[in-house]
């Protein structure tokens, strides 16, 4: 479950990593209030459960009201990512000196947490991870003890910032970042996060670190454990009739939808799909052993999205009887059929 940018922070505050005061909105309105309260200049952000929101414009520095009202409006009509904005963030515009990436998530590969720095954090930080793998620090984790002693050393190491310099209340800024890379990790840990992202973690003019933003997944599996942020869960009607059905169910951004039985035979079509140059709108694993009723859930649901132009159904016959698959299919292009004749003869009425 991915949590909004002032969810996260909240998980920040409570576990002593250092953010802005803020305050949310959903509407121009109450958007010129917020920024009253906090202060001008104010930086008005998408809450949006999606990424690029600065390249998208959904990140505005605003320096007085009337700049704020255009902002909300504006921001609150936008898709980024396909998603729609769900309201707003205002937080006290400050002066960068620098941008840090900081992370820790789940590696398949290290088969642990992984620990990831980077001295050149914002909004290139992807491009700096492909074309200059040599500026990122990636540091597996004890799954039970987190970073080593040694492994923040490489961070600070990394982050080459002035042995002498001082935050304003004094302490070395050295310490400072160190002991908000042991903070991250128990947030990680005790929240049963999957991936908990600063980026920036920003080196401000006046000598303090500051979590500019936050991007906080949390285990779907370990919701029980996480009662107040289970919650926030916000799942589309197509996931929740997916999750009720006992189905994987993701929603993507392209026009071909995907039915199959086992994540990697999914995750491998839609690998061919997108090398022929096509993209996935969605896809639905139904497991091992599905029948018809099931592989019908699943089909309906794929089509019930309106990017869909066409289904692609790679299903393992070893483990799923394609004959039920079929039959499952049929039924639900029947039912779709019947729908669509009955919709027609009900527009002809009343035409």
């Amino acid at each position: 479950m991915d949590l909004l940018e002032h969810e996260g922070k909240q998980l920040f505050a409570a576990a002593g990593l250092p953010v802005l005061p803020s305050a949310v909105a959903t509407t121009a309105a109450a958007a010129r209030e917020a920024a009253t309260g906090l202060g001008l200049p104010v930086v008005v952000k998408a809450q949006v459960e999606s990424g690029g929101r600065g390249k998208a414009g959904g990140v505005r520095v605003c320096r007085d009201l009337d700049e704020v009202a255009t902002a909300a409006d504006e921001i609150l009509t936008m898709t980024i990512g396909g998603r729609p904005v769900t309201g707003l963030l205002l937080e006290p515009a400050v002066d960068i000196e620098l941008e840090l990436y900081l992370a820790i998530a789940v590696s398949r590969a290290e088969r642990a947490p992984v620990l990831i720095f980077s001295r050149h954090g914002g909004v290139d930080i992807e491009e700096i991870a492909r074309n200059h793998f040599e500026a990122i620090v990636r540091r597996p984790l004890d799954p039970l003890l987190g970073p080593a002693d040694y492994q923040v050393r490489d961070v600070l190491r990394a982050a080459a910032l002035d042995g002498e310099r001082r935050s304003p209340n004094g302490r070395p800024l050295k310490e400072v970042l160190a002991a908000i890379v042991r903070a991250l990790w128990r947030l990680y840990h005790d929240r049963d996060a999957t991936l908990v992202e600063i980026n920036p973690l920003a080196v401000t003019t006046a000598g303090e670190l500051i979590c500019l933003d936050s991007k906080v997944t949390i285990d779907d599996n370990a919701l029980g454990r996480q009662p107040e942020l289970a919650e926030s869960r916000r799942d589309s009607d197509v996931e929740t009739r997916a999750r009720n059905a006992g189905l994987a169910y993701v929603e993507l951004e392209g026009d071909i939808g995907v039915l199959g039985n086992g994540a990697g035979l999914v995750m491998a079509t839609m690998d061919q799909i997108e090398t022929a140059g096509g993209a996935a709108a969605n896809f639905c694993d139904i497991g091992g052993g599905a029948g018809a009723a099931r592989v019908k859930v699943a089909l309906s649901l794929i089509t019930s999205s309106p990017r869909v132009a066409a289904v692609l159904v790679n299903v393992f016959g070893g483990i799923t009887r394609c004959d039920e698959v079929a039959r499952g299919l049929l039924e639900a292009f029947a039912e779709r059929s019947e729908e669509r004749r009955v919709g027609k003869e009900c527009r002809s009425r009343w035409s």
